[in-house]
């Protein structure tokens, strides 16, 4: 691990089962602008549907899968088949890499077009994933608020996401918390939430 990586490693906030790191700048104004106009503009967007009580509804955002082949991805109900990766991704892919010292092999996208967008309780606990899994978020565009809840506990806790920031969610955390982003009555833009991770 280089000097980077320790430093950043040195910031890591350890909570009761589970342990994350949140970088508020990490990529630059700049940088971030470009890749925020790339995604929106490049990414095969889909709006997903989800059934509940026997209704289908759909998803409060837009969604996307890219990795390597063959690493489908399943939640909700559905099983995604993954995207090429596109320059922009590898890119981004590659700098968080080399930042937490992990390896990614696929992305989820989440698009968030205003406040009435939005992602409900759940967690990245998925068999795939593996024990332990390091889920690493990228944000672009609007900053919104990112709620942890422990699941026995219910103790609560709130991170700002904003323009450029990376979290990193680690250790036990995606096993024993649930995590949202709420809908918001305020004015708000668009965000782009990118989620690396490696699928078994």
């Amino acid at each position: 691990m280089n000097l980077f990586n320790k430093n950043i490693y040195s910031d890591k906030k350890i909570i009761q089962d589970g342990e994350f790191i949140h970088i508020p700048q990490f990529i630059d104004l700049p940088q971030c602008d470009r890749y925020f106009d790339q995604l929106k503009e490049n990414i095969y967007w889909q709006q997903e549907e989800m059934k509940i009580y026997g209704k289908i509804l759909p998803f409060p955002r837009l969604t996307a899968w890219y990795g390597d082949s063959q690493k489908t991805y399943s939640f909700s109900g559905l099983t995604l088949q993954p995207n090429r990766w596109t320059s922009e991704l590898q890119e981004i892919k590659e700098k968080v890499e080399s930042t937490v010292d992990a390896r990614f092999n696929s992305v989820l996208l989440n698009r968030y077009r205003d406040g009435n967008d939005s992602i409900s309780w759940h967690q990245d606990d998925e068999k795939d994933l593996g024990n332990n899994p390091i889920i690493a978020s990228v944000n672009f565009g609007a900053t919104r608020e990112f709620q942890l809840r422990h699941k026995q506990t219910r103790e609560k806790l709130s991170i700002k996401l904003s323009h450029g920031s990376l979290l990193v969610l680690m250790g036990k955390l995606n096993h024993h918390w649930q995590h949202q982003v709420p809908k918001t009555k305020k004015t708000v833009g668009e965000r782009i939430n990118l989620t690396f991770r490696y699928i078994k």
